[in-house]
């Protein structure tokens, strides 16, 4: 695979971006949840707190709070929207019939009812089932002696009886069932009788505040002007003396005072101590405010899928009989305040309900519900994924043309420096010393110097090579032909002194021969030596004036001056390696110095190092050999001026001695320009003595 290629697969490495940052929208989306669901509690305990000095809101009838919740006989009424038209049809009514199937005899059919308030007046919807309907018949009696229908009144601890009939459908009014009980105008209750298939309908309107919070409904039936049975809408019959059931609707100031608290994209509910609902208010959202109202349907859709989590059970609606079944709302009626997340049709859309207790005393008087949908944090995150899905594109863009721009350059260059290795074996046989060497500071520009410095090496190597005959003839050849000479006079000499001459004249030859081999192997056997060296701490002080001492005795035609400190020089190493290092750069120096001058010795530090320096007059260094006369076989000695055997090997030595000791050697022309000096660097021993 071409590295361009690479490059592109690995270039895919930035779609984690993209992933990273749905993980940190998940994120801040898990922190906008907890805010707003700490929130949403807060809210709760406000409006509960608030509630909780004004109990008085919630059961204006204080005899409520203390009766057992009457699941079959209370009659609930919510609010309702808009008054619905006295007409006895179902137009304008949204709440399911309420059966009830209580009555004298099994066969008498069941009595339904709807119920609502509207500002200060109770409308019931009343569907009775009868297969004959008997109308009043005025001719009769004045009394009602019909099918009717009775409600059942509380009000100041006396009970109120009144009588809906008719003697034909069409608009009807209450008139009191007893005369002696006249608290309040019977006139104030009317309605519309209606015929239905299954019997008849009575659509009714009457004030809230001739109930007493209390409504008993009753429906006589009259088969051929003789009673044959009850239908009731509460759990006492009509000829009962006792209270009738509890009419739950929600209070007036209750209403007021929630909606006062009610904020924005907020739905505030209030139960009594029963779970039934009391009154409710709803805000709603601030324009502009929603769930990615200016997103993108496709960023809102691959959002959702990217953030996707469990589907949550949706929220259950509000029994027909004004029953909130929720687990907050049952942990707040036992005194917990608690928040429950729930599902929506809307995909990602979620729903928070947070409930708190309503408190008079140690009792749980009620709860307070707050709903609020995610809509509002959730534009924020729709808003910042489109964002980041833009971006993200944007820089993926820019990021894969960078890199396929970056992959054509670097193929290109090492395309070319695979080219400039293939020309170096050219038609005339390796062309070493013509490799290109590039000018950029990366690892490319640094394989490309690094070939070009192991291909100069290469090319002196093999000039070596090339050479290696010549100077091995050249030394090889006098004393083999003064051993042919001595071998060959050996054979004619008759006397026993020429011929001890001519053998003592072979025996130097030999000895010329073995002392060359000597000379090539004495590197091999160094770098072999060095290895089984162990480095300790010394001076170089003491062992400078003992060397240059020794020095003054061996070289009596030179002088020697050393220069060193009085304070130690101290440094890990092997003093006799350090000696045959020194023996070489002195023997070096003297075979080059003019006879009788001096050579000096200094030792001073030098960065971290301690420099020890052999100076001498004579010839200075060629420019281009100076980086080259540490290496192996380079000598600068003329072979007609040599006395003894010289392949180039001592400054080698000097080399091995100083890298073995973490330094390094440098040769160099003195600053007058007559003669040269050669440094030996080895690192200083800070360590203190023991």
């Amino acid at each position: 695979m071409s590295l361009r290629r690479q490059l592109i697969l690995v270039s895919l490495l930035l779609l984690t971006l993209p992933w990273a940052g749905c993980q940190f929208l998940r994120e801040m989306e898990t922190a906008l949840r907890q805010g707003q669901a700490q929130a949403v509690a807060a809210t709760a305990a406000a409006v509960a707190a608030s509630l909780a000095e004004r109990p008085d809101a919630l059961y204006p009838n204080r005899d409520r709070l203390r009766s057992p919740d009457d699941t079959s006989g209370s009659l609930y009424a919510p609010l309702l929207e808009s008054p619905p038209l006295l007409d006895g049809y179902e137009d304008g009514w949204s709440e399911p019939v309420q059966q009830t199937y209580s009555g004298l005899e099994t066969r008498i059919p069941s009595l339904g009812y709807r119920a609502g308030v509207y500002a200060d007046t109770l409308y019931l919807m009343l569907h009775i089932t009868d297969s004959s309907v008997t109308y009043h018949d005025p001719g009769l009696s004045p009394e009602p002696n019909g099918d009717r229908l009775i409600l059942r009144t509380w009000l100041d601890g006396k009970r109120q009886d009144y009588v809906i009939a008719t003697p034909a459908p069409g608009s009807v009014r209450a008139q009191y069932a007893s005369p002696r009980h006249r608290a309040v105008d019977a006139g104030q209750i009317r309605g519309f009788w209606q015929d239905t298939r299954a019997g008849y309908a009575v659509e009714l309107a009457l004030p809230l505040a001739i109930t007493g919070q209390r409504l008993g409904v009753y429906a006589v039936d009259v088969d051929g002007h003789r009673s044959s049975g009850w239908r009731t809408a509460g759990n006492t019959g009509p000829l009962q003396q006792a209270a009738p059931p509890w009419l739950i609707y929600p209070p007036r100031a209750l209403q007021a005072d929630l909606a006062r608290f009610a904020q924005a994209g907020q739905h505030l509910r209030v139960t009594d101590r029963h779970a039934r609902l009391l009154a409710q208010a709803r805000e709603p959202k601030a324009p502009g405010v929603g769930a990615g109202d200016d997103t993108f349907w496709l960023v809102q859709a691959l959002y959702r899928r990217a953030l996707a989590e469990e589907a949550l059970e949706p929220r259950a609606a509000p029994a027909s009989t004004g029953y909130l079944h929720a687990p907050e709302v049952a942990a707040a009626l036992e005194g917990r305040a608690t928040q429950h997340w729930y599902g929506t049709d809307s995909p990602g859309r979620r729903l928070l309900a947070g409930a708190a207790p309503i408190r008079s005393g140690d009792q749980v008087i009620g709860a307070v519900i707050v709903e609020q949908s995610s809509d509002q944090y959730l534009s924020l995150t729709d808003r910042a994924f489109s964002r980041l899905l833009g971006y993200s594109a944007l820089a993926l863009a820019v990021a894969a043309l960078g890199l396929l721009l970056f992959a054509s350059v670097l193929s290109w260059r090492i395309r070319r420096l695979s080219q400039a290795a293939r020309s170096v074996l050219g038609s005339q046989g390796m062309e070493l010393a013509h490799f290109p060497r590039s000018r950029a500071r990366d690892e490319i520009g640094d394989l490309s110097r690094s070939y070009a410095h192991l291909l100069a090496e290469l090319h002196e190597y093999n000039e070596y090579l090339r050479t290696l005959s010549r100077k091995l003839s050249h030394e090889l050849r006098t004393p083999i032909a003064v051993i042919q000479s001595s071998l060959d006079n050996l054979g004619t000499a008759d006397q026993a002194d020429a011929r001890a001459t001519y053998v003592q004249r072979a025996h130097q030859g030999l000895s010329r021969l073995s002392g060359i081999l000597d000379a090539m192997t004495e590197a091999t056997r160094l770098e072999e030596s060095i290895r089984q060296r162990e480095l300790v701490r010394l001076d170089l002080a003491p062992l400078l004036e003992s060397l240059c001492a020794a020095y003054r005795g061996a070289y009596p035609q030179h002088s020697f001056i050393l220069h060193a400190p009085e304070d130690c020089a101290w440094v890990h190493g092997a003093a006799d390696l350090l000696v045959q290092a020194l023996d070489k750069l002195v023997d070096n120096a003297a075979s080059f110095a003019p006879a009788g001058s001096a050579i000096t010795l200094r030792l001073l530090p030098h960065n971290g190092y301690w420099a020890i320096s052999v100076s001498n007059p004579g010839p200075a260094l060629p420019a281009d050999m100076r980086g080259r006369l540490f290496e192996a076989m380079v000598s600068l000695r003329e072979p007609r001026k040599a006395d003894t055997v010289h392949l180039g090997l001592g400054l080698y030595v000097v080399r091995l001695v100083a890298e073995y000791h973490h330094g390094s050697a440098h040769a160099a022309t003195r600053d007058d320009g007559n003669g040269a000096v050669f440094t030996l660097l080895l690192p200083r021993d800070r360590s203190p003595v023991s």
